[in-house]
Order: C-alpha cells, then sequence, then structure tokens
C-alpha cells in the first residue's frame, strides 16, 4: 500500500509550500507582547533584508528573533534568539515553518518585555505561539519548482521548440542568434514536471 506521505513527497519533488503575501500575528503572556511577521522570501539576502528592516522598525523592542527557511529542498535555514535564552525563540518559531512544510519564508517575532519573566518554557510556548497566528492567517499557496534550460537549435525547429515552451508555460529569460554556430539560443525557465519534454 502507498502511504500517504510517499505520495505527498512525490507530489512535492515538483512543487513547494509557501506564502502568497506578508501576514501579521499577536500572542500576549504576562503583559509581554509577541508580535510575528511572515513574508515571502527567497534568497538570504532578501531574508537578511527584511530581518535588517524590522530591527530598524521596532529598534525600541527588547528582542527581534527570527527564523528562514529557503529553497525547493528546504535545506537552507536559519535561527536567532536575539539575547533570549538559546533555543527559546528560533528554534520554537523554525518548529512552525516545519510543521506546514514551508520554504522561501521569513518569521520575524517582535518581543515588548511586559516586566514578568517567562521562563524558558514560557517563552518557547510565546514564541511558537506568535509564529502559529501570523501562519494561520497566512495564504499559503503551492508554487511549481522552476529549472533554467538553455537551449540551442537550428531555425529548422524553431517552431517545434517555441510550441513546446508555450505547452509548457515557460518563461524565456533571453534569446540570441549566434552567427559562429548558426543556432538559436533560447534561455528559459521551466517547471521540473516538464523537464523531460526539453
Amino acid at each position: 500500500m502507498i502511504s500517504y506521505l510517499y505520495l505527498w513527497r512525490l507530489k512535492m519533488a515538483n512543487s513547494f509550500l509557501t506564502i502568497a503575501l506578508p501576514s501579521e500575528g499577536l500572542y500576549k503572556e504576562k503583559g509581554s507582547k509577541f508580535l510575528s511577521f511572515a513574508e515571502p522570501v527567497d534568497t538570504v539576502e532578501n531574508a537578511m533584508e527584511r530581518i535588517a528592516y524590522y530591527k530598524k522598525q521596532f529598534y525600541d523592542a527588547r528582542h527581534v528573533c527570527y527564523a528562514y527557511m529557503i529553497g525547493e529542498d528546504r535545506d537552507c535555514y536559519r535561527v536567532n534568539d536575539d539575547g533570549e535564552p538559546s533555543g527559546t525563540a528560533g528554534r520554537p518559531i523554525l518548529g512552525q515553518i516545519n510543521s506546514r512544510q514551508l520554504t522561501n519564508i521569513l518569521v520575524v517575532v517582535v518581543r515588548y518585555f511586559g516586566g514578568v519573566l517567562l521562563g524558558t518554557g514560557g517563552l518557547t510556548v510565546a514564541y511558537k505561539e506568535a509564529t502559529a497566528d501570523a501562519l494561520e492567517k497566512a495564504a499559503i499557496i503551492e508554487k511549481a519548482v522552476m529549472l533554467k534550460r538553455e537551449l540551442h537549435f537550428s531555425y529548422e525547429k524553431m517552431n517545434d521548440v517555441m510550441r513546446i515552451l508555450k505547452e509548457t508555460n515557460a518563461k524565456i529569460t533571453n534569446q540570441e542568434f549566434d552567427v559562429q554556430t548558426n543556432e538559436y539560443i533560447i534561455e528559459c525557465l521551466i517547471e521540473k514536471q516538464y523537464e523531460s519534454r526539453i
């Protein structure tokens, strides 16, 4: 019998889950406020720019903690506790991202201290719940894994190549003619599920 997990992994090989638009959440505990912000990002540089934005925007907050996950294979991630006890902020944020199998996402949780210590258990719960609130309000979408391809072909093959690119919804990023080889060169992005057609 084929398991649902196997079918899900097979499907996910060609696509991944992320969020469509930024979303916000909030969690309050013993006077402390945890403001959470989830947003789509597609590079580490993009994530770090957004983190810098939140640190500047909430300069008066006690902590600005975060986690991000990037890449279709979900193999590029980072967590940061920003002064909270180790493992009480970034890991719970990442845990919520993982529980929904999301990638290309950044979640930042800003804490305003309320004067009462929450302890490591209380902090872990607070960061988890703040993240969950933002992610529950987000629109989760499935996106196709895109592959870069460079096609070289003669003029006689032009109609066939263009037909296949149209049928597979490929996005042409560059095209030129090489006078030395007498070939057309098209650079494109194609959905992974159609890679065998190119």
